[in-house]
């Protein structure tokens, strides 16, 4: 039977923040042996991102942090003092892959560049993710997911006409298109060394693993010349295409509704119980709901807000008109019955936190028949011992010592 299909893959994974942890999550999802390697004096930034566990902040209590690192164990490490980088390059050498979203010229500050790894692992796959790449007029740029959304183009796309740019909600980038292309990446040089024997440098330059989303927009305007602009929730194949209020559960309820034939068209007005829109010369026909969209929209939200979000949601599909209730967390844990059936949402008992609720991965492969979810994300330091002794033959008289020498630390 099939297992994990990275079982027996080892990752020295240096990242920390948002992008590179979730690059690595994806690796561990999957059966990769992910260690972490950290150090109390320079915390990664999300062990200390809200939201905390009960409203108590801590550093093995934060959400953030706990959903982008399950699966994985972790060490603590000084990369700075002598022993922790040699203890650095001797777990490298025992590693398929080392990860790093670090800026430009850190990690060969730290003697742990991609020639020093391959000293000691000479098929070593190194993966280095910055904003703009290793190279280039733009290299030394820093910022975060905010600002590669931003500098891929993505943010002046995002809110209304009238108003300043909005973006995209979130940094897109360090969510989806960091870590999907990084961790493809990695796979991909995985397949290489087995083929070949030879190992890879992979130098993944967020911003334009982002700008790849635009292809749509650029297609537009060099086919049809036409140059896209932020237009709130309007598109030119659908109409009615927006988010409506409605009545309950909970004081803020909005649904997505979209049509983008004549017969979701006739559908949608014929559950609104407004079927003289069929005649009505501002509504008869895509082009005249475009010229009067705000009408439009003010008409189908003076119904929906009369109308539960739900029952109007289940209603409208079933007679294949697009529509999507605007859900809180709770009611995609509690009440959306397709992540229920694939079983989205898992609960891990974590040391500190107890019983919490983890993201599985949006994606099945059929030759998995365990758990995908396996292991809570790990306290500080957790693993250290375990790892140390696993690997590199310490017992613990020798890890105390070094604990106390500030190694370990």
């Amino acid at each position: 039977m099939p297992g994990f299909p990275l079982k027996g893959v080892r990752v020295a994974d240096f990242t920390w923040q948002g992008a590179g942890p979730f690059t690595t999550k994806h690796l561990a999802d999957h059966g990769a042996d992910v260690i972490r390697i950290e150090s109390s004096r320079r915390l990664d930034g999300l062990r200390s991102g809200r939201p905390f566990r009960d409203g108590i902040p801590g550093v093995n209590r934060s959400g953030y942090f706990a959903n982008r690192n399950s699966n994985k164990r972790t060490i603590l490490l000084d990369l700075k003092h002598p022993k922790g980088h040699e203890i650095a390059l001797r777990l490298i050498a025992q590693s398929d892959v080392v990860a790093n979203n670090f800026g430009r010229g850190t990690m060969e500050k730290l003697g742990l560049g991609y020639e020093d790894c391959r000293r000691v692992k000479p098929d070593i796959i190194y993966l280095v993710s910055t904003v703009n790449g290793s190279e280039g007029p733009d290299a030394d740029e820093i910022g975060s997911g905010v600002t590669v959304v931003a500098m891929a183009g993505l943010t002046h796309l995002g809110g209304r006409p009238d108003m300043k740019p909005v973006g995209t909600g979130t940094s897109y980038s360090d969510h989806v298109t960091v870590p999907s292309h990084s961790a493809f990446a990695v796979l991909a040089a995985l397949r290489h060394r087995r083929r070949t024997g030879r190992g890879q440098l992979i130098d993944v330059a967020q911003v334009e693993t982002t700008t790849v989303l635009l292809g749509p927009i650029v297609m537009d305007y060099t086919v049809n010349g036409n140059v896209q602009t932020r237009n709130a929730n309007r598109v030119s194949y659908a109409a009615p295409h927006g988010v409506y209020p409605c009545a309950g559960p909970g004081a803020d309820r909005w649904i997505a509704i979209a049509a983008a034939s004549d017969d979701e068209w006739r559908a949608l007005v014929a559950e609104l119980g407004a079927v003289e829109w069929i005649t009505d010369e501002r509504f008869a026909t895509l082009a005249a709901r475009h010229q009067h969209g705000d009408e439009l929209d003010q008409a189908i939200a003076a119904i929906t807000r009369q109308r539960d979000a739900y029952e109007l949601m289940e209603s409208l599909q079933r007679h294949r008109v697009t529509a999507g209730v605007m859900q809180t967390s709770e009611d995609l844990v509690e009440r959306d019955p397709q992540e229920r059936f694939r079983g989205h949402f898992a609960k891990l008992d974590h040391p500190e936190m107890g019983p919490s609720i983890y993201d599985s991965p949006p994606y099945h492969l059929s030759g998995i028949h365990e758990p995908v979810m396996r292991r809570p994300a790990p306290l500080l330091g957790q693993h250290t011992y375990e790892v140390l002794a696993e690997l590199l033959g310490m017992d613990r008289e020798e890890v105390d010592r070094l604990t106390e020498e500030g190694v370990l630390t």
